[in-house]
């Protein structure tokens, strides 16, 4: 990002001359060289897909995982540091439980990002500690509908109909603003987020290198299986959807 390597930028809650928290900045910057996350909250659900690669073969696959649930009405993936979100998604899980056994009804989608968010946020004030390098996409079905929230390392929130986080993020969300539409059904989302991840990725994607997680109108969220995702992929190349590309 061409940021000056000052003193001010290593001082975690010290503000830089243009009024910059130059951490937050570095944390943003780890979160934009991470893989490809995108969310997708259509007419009667939400998507959440990301791309999973691993380092090395030897990594068992069913250990690691890029989708993920808060609960079982909640679902949640990212971009940036892998153990930067294992730590936020056990303080969401919990949550969660504490939220459901206090009022007997599951944590709405905007309570558990606002949850997130302060934790986030907490540490972006606080001597000793860093800003978490990742960002999160979190999807829920509540009461009145669908609802997509993304959380930042400064600890903002806001609920998006369609966005990406990651590497080529920019490129994804101008193309989501272009074929995006209110009324897209769960399935139509669900090939429409196949087709970004595909644009995207770098070499050959298939079912066991991607993840994709949904929630319709049963407010159960579900991960994919591997034979699940094969399915889309042969039904979106027969359609011809990917033979579209991004914009430039």
């Amino acid at each position: 990002m061409g940021l000056k390597l000052d003193m001010e930028n290593f001082g975690l809650t010290t503000f830089s001359r243009d009024g910059k928290l130059g951490q937050i900045d570095f944390a943003l910057e780890a979160m934009s060289k991470g893989e490809s996350s995108i969310g997708i909250c259509a007419k009667n659900g939400v998507v959440l897909a990301s791309e999973k690669k691993l380092s090395s073969i030897l990594i068992d696959e069913e250990s690691f995982h890029k989708v993920e649930l808060l609960g079982v009405s909640k679902g949640v993936t990212f971009s940036g540091m892998t153990t930067d979100f294992q730590a936020l998604l056990l303080n969401g899980r919990k949550e969660y439980h504490k939220y459901f056994s206090k009022f007997k009804t599951p944590i709405t989608s905007r309570r558990m990002a606002e949850n997130l968010g302060k934790v986030m946020q907490e540490a972006t004030q606080s001597g000793g500690v860093r800003p978490f390098g990742v960002s999160l996409l979190v999807g829920g079905y509540d009461n009145d509908g669908a609802h997509l929230y993304q959380i930042d390392p400064s600890g903002a929130y806001f609920g998006w109909k369609a966005t990406a986080i990651g590497k080529n993020m920019m490129n994804m969300k101008n193309f989501l603003e272009k074929r995006y539409t209110d009324s897209i059904e769960l399935e139509d989302a669900i090939h429409l987020a196949i087709l970004m991840l595909k644009e995207n990725y770098e070499g050959e994607m298939n079912e066991v290198n991607i993840e994709i997680g949904i929630i319709g109108t049963d407010k159960k969220f579900r991960i994919l299986t591997p034979a699940e995702i094969k399915d889309y992929l042969k039904e979106a190349e027969q359609s011809n959807i990917l033979a579209l590309t991004l914009p430039q």
